[in-house]
């Protein structure tokens, strides 16, 4: 009878709700009893590990190698910096073993091919990496921190000199060159050197040039790329007292080097022109003998806030400027008063705070950039701390600031001037807009 379907089905129902009941029930005590990482091992963390702020420590060791770690950075790069690796510690002879050299880094040495070293960085998921310029040369590579630390008697494999490893390093550094060659800020700031420092100096001659023997190569090598009075930089570096042991026993056998100080140019403050009328544009730069580090940094920026482009590179401070052949005078004549004009307390406030960011800005750059910071301040002062780095341009006053630009101006300007320049006035008459 329909009454009693309806009771049947109720009790179907019923029996159906108790079993998923008892399901239901049997599962949420599972649950309990068994946290979600002991029911599914491997299951990522909810509540990651908070950030930090870094902390930074400095070690000397005996081979005369510095090394400088932090501990907050989630991936870690670890560099060594050559002081002595750049250009301006060059003979003559040796002239373009700097940039030859940065093309040999983690080729064949110490027993090992290139292939093996770059299959080691490749197993690791790591990733090499090599820079150079005039005042010095780094070497390295950026890898997970727990694979880091296996990485670093990698940098100190001593360079075999192979004759297909020079081949191809002068092969490289020749379209390094035609690429540098092709670009005019490059030239300019190749030829701002040479009419600072001149043109057969250390300093002045040109980075981007290939023409050394194969015995220059390795003579410079041999005494530029030495752990005497090198920097180690690392980040991502939990435990620096262990660090440093295993620094110490992968670069036992890492070439010592020399104790002698990284060579220096005086300046001279004359000319450079490169002319090439066909590209219708001048480019001009005038550089004069001037700070380092924040003090630099913010004569730079008060420049810029004048009116001009400011550079500050390797002690040399300046503004730059571009505009078409016809004009090139008028650029030379923004330049010289953006150099003239008295800076006011609002513009060394300004560049205060430009510089100061700039820098902080690059402690956040990526672990490479940080390594570098780092690097850079140890160089510098010895020592390496966030803190330091902004109350080193927060110490920076206007008298500080007025007296180097000053300073500056005395030394006499140096000219350089790629392009269309015939319109571009020669080094004695810009000269005399600062006697």
């Amino acid at each position: 009878s329909p009454l009693k379907q309806a009771t049947m089905a109720s009790i179907s129902v019923a029996r159906s709700l108790a079993r998923r009941a008892t399901v239901s029930s049997s599962r949420r005590e599972f649950s309990a009893l068994l946290t979600p990482i002991e029911e599914f091992p491997g299951l990522p963390s909810t509540t990651p590990t908070p950030s930090k702020a870094s902390s930074a420590s400095v070690t000397a060791l005996s081979s005369g190698l510095t090394v400088v770690s932090e501990d907050a950075s989630t991936t870690s790069t670890i560099s060594i910096t050559y002081p002595k690796g750049g250009s301006a510690d060059e003979t003559v002879e040796e002239a373009g073993a700097s940039l030859i050299n940065r093309e040999l880094s983690f080729k064949t040495g110490s027993g090992a091919s290139s292939a093996l070293i770059l299959r080691a960085f490749e197993d690791a998921g790591a990733t090499p990496f090599s820079s150079a310029g005039r005042t010095g040369a780094t070497v390295g590579y950026t890898a997970a921190p727990d694979q880091a630390i296996d990485l670093v008697s990698l940098l100190g494999v001593e360079c075999s000199f192979e004759k297909w490893d020079i081949r191809d390093a002068k092969s490289l550094a020749g379209v390094e060159i035609a690429e540098a060659n092709s670009n005019a800020h490059v030239v300019l700031t190749e030829s701002v050197f040479a009419a600072a420092f001149g043109g057969q100096s250390a300093m002045g001659r040109p980075y981007y040039s290939a023409d050394a023997s194969a015995s220059a190569i390795e003579s410079f090598r041999t005494r530029g790329y030495g752990l005497n009075g090198a920097v180690l930089a690392a980040t991502g570096i939990a435990d620096h007292a262990a660090f440093v042991a295993a620094v110490e026993e992968a670069l036992s056998d890492a070439p010592a080097g020399n104790a002698d100080a990284p060579a220096s140019s005086t300046f001279v403050g004359g000319e450079a022109r490169v002319s090439a009328p066909s590209t219708g544009y001048a480019h001009v730069a005038l550089g004069f003998a001037g700070p380092t580090g924040p003090l630099g940094e913010v004569v730079k920026q008060c420049l810029s806030l004048q009116g001009a482009a400011g550079f500050a590179s390797s002690g040399l401070v300046g503004v730059y400027g571009s505009s078409d052949g016809a004009g090139a005078s008028g650029v030379v004549d923004t330049l010289c008063t953006a150099l003239t004009t008295s800076v006011s307390a609002d513009i060394v406030k300004r560049a205060k705070g430009l510089a100061k960011a700039q820098a902080l800005f690059a402690l956040d750059d990526g672990s490479q950039g940080l390594a570098s910071a780092m690097t850079a301040s140890v160089l510098e002062t010895g020592s390496f701390s966030a803190a330091d780095v902004a109350g080193a341009y927060d110490a920076v006053t206007d008298k500080d600031v007025n007296g180097a630009i000053a300073a500056m101006l005395k030394t006499g300007p140096a000219v350089a001037a790629v392009g269309d320049i015939a319109a571009v006035p020669y080094h004695g008459t810009v000269a005399s807009r600062f006697s």
